[in-house]
């Protein structure tokens, strides 16, 4: 069956790269931006996004007890406490849709229930307290009010949706993390939190954007962002060298190695396709901007559906998606189209989904994306008819 898949994949490239219009325009423009996309990607988002990710993700596995794990976000954890962690921890991270990857693998390997990891998933990317707060001051109080409620209730009824649909699996696999031995260290849990925490706060203000409007708290803490990276990856490199032995960083070495061995291929794969279909912001690539511009107008059904699936496959940077969205408002996008593209925008992605699928695989990729996207159309739908 391997085999067939690999042949089948083999051929179909094969036959893509024979009859790929090379000559066309839009062709030579989609093979443009992928290389640009990848190249901006690359300069952006790899070195003070996904390496410090890795390195988290790879500490939850070594680190972070699986009790501790079992306790707040497992099967028998109180629904309560295990959605309200997951949401909190990806509001304070505030992280883009491929950067939450290396974390959602960390916690849901280690033991953590598909619904919580899967609503920590969603709300990574989309309960970004700065983004929330540019689209209320750059496209209205009302569209930005709506996407930080639809944000926050999404990711508890997604969590709760996948954890219903998927029971009878998530039972058995909970079964099999209860019955592992207490792998519990000897080492005072607060150094464990001090030492996570310390490369959370590197990878939340090492990645602050700049405001977009100046003045205000956000510009004062962007203007102190490397002073709390470099003295947060102060702690962590003390911590390390202080509080772990050399077979513990050698482990964790490895876990983090084997996490970049699984999303970078994925995401870098992703984003040469993304980018030669739709690629940059105010680039033509493949598929002409005005195409899409031309589908979002109004505020049906079938303009909302569209927003949904376009954003759940374009790849958004953090708070690239409110200047995307002026535009397509000022060429005529309806209201309700906006908001569906904001709830599934920024929480995936192409590359996101490849991972994704790598992690929890297909079926449970493709439900997770399905009720991301029925879930704008229907929300952007009922916003567009009340606005």
């Amino acid at each position: 069956m391997e085999d067939k898949r690999k042949f089948a994949w083999i051929l179909g490239v094969f036959l893509l790269a024979y009859w790929l219009p090379i000559d066309s325009q839009g062709v030579r423009s989609g093979a443009v931006e992928a290389l640009a996309m990848l190249h901006e990607y690359a300069r952006e988002h790899v070195l003070l996004c996904l390496i410090p990710a890795f390195f988290i993700a790879g500490a939850i596995s070594v680190f972070v007890s699986q009790q501790a794990v079992m306790k707040y976000l497992g099967g028998q954890a109180k629904k309560w406490v295990a959605y309200s962690v997951a949401a909190v921890s990806g509001t304070i991270l505030a992280v883009c849709s491929c950067t939450v990857l290396p974390l959602f693998a960390g916690i849901y390997k280690r033991g953590a229930g598909l619904g919580p990891a899967t609503a920590f998933l969603y709300s990574g990317p989309a309960i970004n307290v700065l983004s929330i707060i540019l689209t209320a001051r750059v496209l209205g109080f009302q569209l930005g009010l709506a996407r930080a409620a639809g944000a926050i209730i999404f990711s508890v009824l997604i969590g709760i949706s996948m954890a219903f649909i998927f029971r009878g699996e998530e039972e058995v696999r909970q079964k099999g993390f209860a019955q592992l031995p207490d792998d519990g260290s000897e080492r005072p849990l607060w150094k464990t939190v001090w030492h996570m925490a310390s490369m959370v706060f590197f990878l939340v203000f090492a990645n602050w954007a700049a405001p977009k409007v100046p003045g205000g708290v956000w510009e004062a803490v962007y203007s102190v962002k490397w002073y709390v990276a470099a003295a947060a990856l102060l702690s962590t490199l003390v911590a390390t060298f202080v509080w772990f032995n050399r077979d513990e960083k050698e482990e964790w070495m490895g876990s983090t190695f084997e996490y970049a061995l699984q999303v970078l291929p994925l995401l870098f794969g992703g984003v040469l396709v993304a980018g030669f279909l739709l690629g940059r912001p105010g680039h033509e690539a493949l598929i002409p901007s005005r195409w899409v511009a031309s589908l979002v107008g109004g505020n049906s059904v079938g303009a909302n559906f569209f927003a949904s699936i376009s954003g759940a496959f374009m790849y958004f940077a953090t708070l690239t998606e409110v200047p995307i969205l002026q535009g397509l408002l000022g060429s005529g996008m309806g209201q309700g189209p906006a908001l569906a593209l904001l709830l599934a925008g920024p929480a995936l992605s192409l590359p996101n989904m490849l991972v994704i699928r790598s992690v929890i695989g297909t079926r449970k990729t493709v439900v997770y994306v399905g009720l991301v996207v029925v879930m704008s159309t229907i929300v952007g739908t009922i916003f567009g008819y009340i606005s």
